[in-house]
């Protein structure tokens, strides 16, 4: 990945000053469990051509405990793509390793040219991401539930071929130039060998700062960081990036003109805060809203003021049902002396509320990121809205709904409690009522 290890080492020495210097963050990360993984944690983004990749890639993925979660639909950003979050899905997997794949499917029906649409169709059908033997082994493990060590080896170098980047396109200079023309993102989905991962991202305890130590590095972060202001309590996810690096590639045909650039790869950097319930993410949702009418510094400055709506202190977004938390029983003998009172256990000391990492990605920070990395051209305009139902034939499942995977991680937590005290507790959170899933 071009630059990739500068900016590790910009995000690496940004986090450690500040547990160097913040003895209340460093002790917060310890508390629950991150720390360890602070500098590993970080997600990667694929873009697919067909249904066939998303299927297979499902197959792929959950091998590794990775399950498809959340829908994202950017064709109403003016980007021609569908998404889903591949990831671990239960509290023991994601303190092992958080690692999520960003998975987008291109929407082939968006193209409104007849004849352009059957060549994109031509030219994915002809391709194949994965390899046989990559195939075999995805069809051996889903028979027999387990792969022999050597089997796992080449299962790990297979894998890694199908998400590599080729410098070389198997269109000519005139098919790539032209859907181009029609739109970047689908001349880097569809004018490769396979998905290469367009970026990975490494994890921050301060983005704003980071954000100017790049341009220190001669590195350009895009205009703004996408999602919420900065806060004392950080909500959700923010993200920026850098501007994906002109590449040379090597068209198909041969002679004077195969040579040429692409934009495809990229550096981005996350910042996550505390996962919001149903009704904190409503008043998220409405306050972005609120602030579309601003552009560059001025959406900054909207945004600032309207965020001074949604509370700031975690005690608050707890008690008014806005964050999920996780409850750690941190005193045995305290706790069997009070009260059924979940908050009194936690004024006491016998039980800590630690809120929960969102996990998960937000559809407009998403396509800001994108049209970033496609020379900010103006966003298209797509008459058709969500196909989720399509996508989720073309993937073989159905994707998980993250707030219920964030409810089931608060509510085992309280369970483990009320087990040890052998009663039910009361003032718990309101429940959202959601379906049940899997643990």
């Amino acid at each position: 990945m071009p630059q990739y290890d500068t900016l590790l080492g910009i995000v690496e020495d940004v986090n450690s000053d500040i547990l160097n210097n913040n003895t209340e963050i460093k002790e917060k990360l310890q508390n629950d469990g991150s720390i360890n993984r602070l500098n590993v944690e970080r997600h990667g983004a694929i873009r697919l051509g067909s249904p066939s990749e998303l299927n297979n890639c499902r197959r792929l993925f959950a091998i590794m405990g990775m399950r498809p979660v959340g829908y994202y639909d950017l064709s109403v950003a003016g980007v021609p793509v569908h998404s889903t979050a591949f990831r671990p899905t239960n509290a023991v997997a994601l303190e092992r390793n958080p690692f999520r794949i960003f998975t987008s499917l291109l929407r082939i029906e968006l193209i409104e040219d007849p004849s352009l649409r059957l060549k994109v169709e031509k030219i994915l059908n002809l391709r194949s991401i994965f390899s046989k033997k990559l195939i075999n082994m995805i069809d051996s493990f889903e028979k027999f539930n387990k792969l022999t060590s050597d089997e796992a080896d080449l299962f790990v170098e297979e894998s890694i071929n199908a998400f590599r980047w080729h410098q070389d396109t198997p269109v000519s200079r005139d098919m790539y130039e032209e859907l181009h023309r029609e739109h970047p993102l689908i001349a880097d989905v569809v004018c490769f060998r396979g998905p290469h991962i367009n970026h990975l991202t490494p994890r921050t305890l301060d983005i704003d700062r980071v954000q100017n130590v790049m341009q220190q590095h001669g590195i350009t972060p895009k205009a703004i960081i996408e999602g919420p202001p900065k806060r004392k309590v950080p909500i959700l996810l923010r993200q920026t990036s850098f501007v994906a690096l002109n590449e040379e590639i090597t068209f198909m045909g041969g002679g004077e003109g195969t040579v040429g650039t692409h934009t495809a790869r990229f550096g981005e950097i996350e910042q996550r805060g505390v996962a919001l319930t149903p009704k904190g993410r409503d008043l998220y949702d409405s306050l972005i809203e609120k602030a579309k009418s601003g552009k560059g510094d001025e959406y900054s400055s909207i945004l600032k003021d309207l965020f001074k709506k949604f509370p700031d202190d975690e005690v608050i977004l707890r008690r008014e049902g806005l964050s999920f938390s996780q409850y750690k029983i941190i005193d045995n003998k305290k706790i069997k002396k009070f009260t059924d009172s979940l908050q009194e256990l936690i004024d006491t000391g016998a039980v800590e509320a630690i809120p929960i990492t969102y996990e998960d990605f937000l559809p407009i920070s998403a396509a800001g990121i994108f049209h970033s990395n496609l020379n900010d051209q103006p966003a298209q305009t797509y008459s058709t809205g969500s196909a989720r139902d399509a996508f989720e034939k073309a993937l073989g499942c159905g994707v998980l709904d993250e707030m219920v995977l964030y409810e089931k991680i608060q509510n085992n937590s309280i369970e483990s409690i009320e087990k040890l005290l052998g009663r039910r507790l009361i003032d718990i959170p309101p429940t959202t009522k959601l379906p049940d899933v899997e643990s």
